[in-house]
């Protein structure tokens, strides 16, 4: 394998004439060795050293993803877009436009590539998908659609058939089957499936992105090395294991935090993770309360399962991160992990009773949140938590209970931007009209900033030098720039990895 492209050693570097948020007075930020070495007031730089003037831009720490499928983000930029379907039909229609104005190609066999849609939302539809609707619009050419929470397949017969399959009139698979057909879809030529990936994250880097916590359901560590030794260098990565791996992490020496070598520092092991229910769109997420349509959801993994699992990861040094969305399943994997006395985290926490948002803080858990879901799947959870949504998407409940909170987006479940993250947590409302939906769970901008920079907030000396430069101040700005804040540069341990034009190089600016 061809050597990381990523300089070790970086020349000392000054950005200057730059300002923290909230911040009137202008300062220097010099970077030495990739570390943050001083904050100083504005004045002449010393000699010798590269400085680029920023003329009065914000700079904040990089921003975090804190749960992504990047495979999944990159391979949904280039498929049938479903996200504005309001009905079954409706998503019908968008796949038989698809297949008459695509150039479908064959395969080996001279049978149609399968055409793959993802974003379809069926929880709020007054009709419902059927293998027969997807066959009348497909002309015979194999069709998977995945759900925009990934937990749900719609396919037609013509796909079924292909994949060896069974599917009954519904054309639905949820869960585990829908998982292995949504891995199945992924299996391209690496060079096309990295070459999308260096496009997203070049993509995530000019919006301040310095680092995203991969959860791709895959043996996920050996394929972002091939990638990072072929020269992907936009992000740090954490990349997740999952329990079926957990023996092979084991045997190989792997545990969470550990740097995986050859990286340069970028890719480390992530915790591993855990899924315990479903969604809320699919109606699989555990809740105590039934849903208007019967049943409970699915609870995939029970209590004495996980509390085993959990035991597992703590001896083998690894951090758990349980994926629970419904109460019952957050109620779960909470009593988890007061039994076997190991911090970590819970991935969504999208619903959850009011007697444990205490529990967060106590056992020393992190809740690692979607803000954009909440607004994305908020008439969904009207629907089927009917009554109960003030303690939905609760993030002021968690934050006000001592949780640590950490912000995402689950791409491509949603955007992986952290400014749709962040100004969905902070307005609870997008730019379409629509009144706030329970915004007593708001966050400040301050809270959104901090639980997006990993608790940082603002730069300080010795941090690492991953840092990003603002065009407005996000403390302060409109919502409308909050939103789509424009980004100037990114830099990873004082390695700029995004710039606008000139920046990098040094390039003088005049204060915008």
């Amino acid at each position: 394998m061809r050597k990381a492209h990523c300089p070790a050693i970086l020349p000392d570097l000054i950005l200057a004439s730059v300002r923290q948020p909230g911040d009137d007075s202008l300062s220097d930020v010099q970077i030495s060795a990739g570390v943050v070495s001083a904050v100083m007031p504005a004045g002449a730089p010393p000699a010798g050293v590269q400085v680029v003037d920023f003329g009065g831009r914000y700079v904040i720490p990089g921003l975090w993803d804190e749960h992504v499928h990047f495979t999944q983000w990159a391979l949904a930029a280039n498929r049938v877009d479903l996200s504005a379907a309001m009905s079954a039909r409706g998503a019908a229609d968008v796949v038989r436009s698809a297949v008459a104005g695509a150039d479908a190609g064959t395969d080996a066999a001279g049978c149609g590539l399968t055409l793959v849609g993802v974003g379809f939302r069926d929880a709020v539809w007054s009709d419902a998908p059927s293998r027969a609707l997807l066959d009348a619009v497909t002309a015979g050419r194999p069709a998977v659609l995945i759900s925009h929470d990934l937990h749900c397949v719609w396919l037609n017969g013509a796909a079924a058939e292909r994949y060896g399959v069974n599917v009954d009139e519904s054309g639905l698979l949820r869960e585990d089957p829908a998982f292995a057909l949504t891995r199945e879809l992924g299996r391209l030529p690496d060079d096309v499936v990295d070459g999308w990936v260096r496009e997203a994250g070049r993509a995530a880097a000019a919006r301040g992105v310095v680092g995203a916590v991969d959860f791709e359901m895959t043996w996920n560590r050996d394929v972002w090395l091939r990638r990072m030794t072929a020269g992907f260098d936009a992000l740090r990565v954490e990349a997740a294991v999952y329990p079926q791996d957990l023996d092979r992490a084991v045997a190989e020496g792997l545990r969470t935090g550990q740097g995986v070598a050859g990286t340069h520092g970028l890719l480390t092991v992530g915790p591993l993770k855990v899924l315990i229910d479903g969604s809320l769109n699919t109606r699989t997420a555990y809740c105590v309360d039934p849903y208007p349509h019967g049943g409970h959801g699915l609870l995939t993994v029970g209590e004495a399962e996980l509390t085993a699992l959990l035991v597992r990861a703590r001896d083998a040094g690894f951090r758990p991160a349980v994926h629970a969305i419904g109460d019952g399943a957050n109620e779960v994997a909470l009593n988890a992990f007061a039994a076997v006395g190991i911090p970590g985290r819970i991935e969504h926490a999208q619903f959850v009773r009011h007697d444990d948002f205490a529990r967060f803080s106590a056992l020393g858990l992190t809740a690692s949140v979607q803000p954009a879901h909440a607004l994305d799947d908020r008439d969904a959870a009207d629907s089927n938590w009917a009554g109960r949504t003030d303690r939905a998407f609760p993030l002021r409940s968690l934050l006000a209970a001592g949780a640590t909170l950490a912000l995402g987006s689950d791409a491509p479940v949603a955007a992986l931007d952290p400014w749709t993250a962040m100004a969905a947590a902070t307005t609870r409302a997008r730019q379409d009209g629509r009144a706030p939906w329970h915004p007593e769970q708001a966050l400040t901008r301050q809270e959104a900033l901090t639980a997006s920079t990993r608790g940082r907030g603002r730069i300080r000396v010795g941090d690492r030098a991953d840092i990003a430069v603002l065009d407005a101040d996000p403390l302060s700005a409109s919502e409308s720039v909050f939103a789509a804040m424009p980004v100037a540069a990114t830099l990873v341990a004082g390695r700029f990895t995004y710039a606008v034009a000139g920046a990098s190089a040094g390039y003088t600016r005049s204060q915008p």
